[in-house]
C-alpha cells in the first residue's frame, strides 16, 4: 500500500522523460498554443478540487486537494497547492500527509518557486524540497532539507511536474497534433508530448457530459515504470476540468476521480443530483 501511494505522487505529479525520437515531434507550446479562455477560468483565482484515489480493484488509497488561489502582492501571480491524504488501510500502516506549493506567474504561467513538504511514517519524518526557477536566463537552484544547494541549467522555459499537469488543461490541440511541455524532472529538461487522443461522452460529478480524452506520454523508471499510458478525460467547454484520470503502473492500476468541485468562474459545473 505504501507503494501504491508512491506511485500516486509520481502519477498525479511526476512527469517522466521521453525517448530522444518522441522529443522531435510536436510543438513545444507558446502562448498561441495555449486557450486564453480555458486559462482565464483555470487562473480566475478561486477553483478547488477533490481527487477520491483508487488502485486496482477500486481499493481507495487516498485522497488529493488541489487548489489555485492569486497570490498577493503580486500581479498575474498564482498559488497551485496540493494535499495529499492517505485512506483506509494506507493510514493504518503508513501515515502520509504531503503538501506541495508552486508559485506561477506571467502568460505561460511558468513556475518560480515549488516547494514540498513530506510529513510519512509513524515518526512524522518530514522531508522538504525546495526549486527556485530563474526561467529568463535558464538556471533552477534544488534543495532537499539541509543539503547544499545544486544548480542546473537548462535551454529553454521549464514546467515542473505539478505545473505540467494544470498548464496541460489549457492547451488548444489542433486534431491530433501533439504539444510539447517542457518539464524539468530528474536534472533535465524533458520534452513530454500531450495529445488529444479522441472526443467522447463521460459520466462525470456535474453528470453526463462531454469530455476531451488526452494522453500525455510518460516513461517512469524503477519502481515507477509505467506499463501503460496516463489517460485524462476533460470537460470538452471552457474550463475544461480533468474528472477523471487513469495509469497503468507495474503493481496494477489507479483512478482518481473528482469528487467536488469548485470555481465561481465555472457557475455551469454543479454537482449533478444522485437520482
Amino acid at each position: 500500500m505504501r507503494l501504491a501511494l508512491i506511485c500516486l505522487l509520481t502519477f498525479f505529479l511526476g512527469w517522466g522523460s521521453e525517448s530522444d525520437a518522441a522529443r522531435a515531434d510536436g510543438l513545444e507550446i507558446q502562448p498561441s498554443q495555449l486557450d486564453a479562455t480555458v486559462l482565464a477560468a483555470i487562473f480566475s483565482g478561486t477553483e478547488t478540487m477533490h481527487y477520491a484515489i483508487s488502485w486496482s480493484g477500486g481499493v481507495k488509497i487516498g485522497d488529493v486537494y488541489l487548489d489555485i488561489q492569486r497570490e498577493q502582492g503580486r500581479e498575474d501571480a498564482y498559488i497551485i497547492s496540493a494535499k495529499v491524504k492517505d485512506y483506509g488501510p494506507l493510514k493504518v500502516f503508513y501515515p502520509v500527509d504531503d503538501q506541495f506549493t508552486c508559485s506561477v506567474y506571467g502568460p505561460m504561467k511558468l513556475p518560480d518557486r515549488y516547494e514540498v513538504v513530506q510529513k510519512e511514517g509513524f515518526g512524522r519524518k518530514t522531508t522538504t524540497r525546495l526549486t527556485r526557477y530563474d526561467q529568463a536566463n535558464g538556471i533552477l537552484w534544488f534543495r532537499k532539507n539541509k543539503e547544499e544547494e545544486r544548480q542546473f541549467k537548462v535551454d529553454g522555459p521549464v514546467y515542473n511536474e505539478f505545473a505540467a499537469f494544470i498548464i496541460t488543461r489549457a492547451l488548444a490541440f489542433r486534431d491530433k497534433e501533439p504539444l510539447v511541455v517542457p518539464t524539468f524532472a530528474e536534472g533535465k529538461r524533458h520534452m513530454v508530448q500531450v495529445s488529444l487522443v479522441k472526443r467522447e461522452n463521460r459520466k462525470t460529478i456535474f453528470g453526463r457530459k462531454p469530455t476531451l480524452v488526452v494522453q500525455p506520454k510518460m516513461q517512469f523508471k524503477g519502481l515507477y515504470e509505467k506499463s501503460g499510458n496516463t489517460t485524462l478525460w476533460l470537460t470538452d467547454d471552457r474550463c475544461q476540468v480533468p474528472v477523471e484520470i487513469h495509469s497503468r503502473i507495474v503493481i496494477g492500476s489507479l483512478v482518481a476521480e473528482l469528487v467536488a468541485y469548485s470555481n465561481p468562474a465555472c457557475p455551469e459545473l454543479v454537482k449533478a443530483e444522485k437520482r
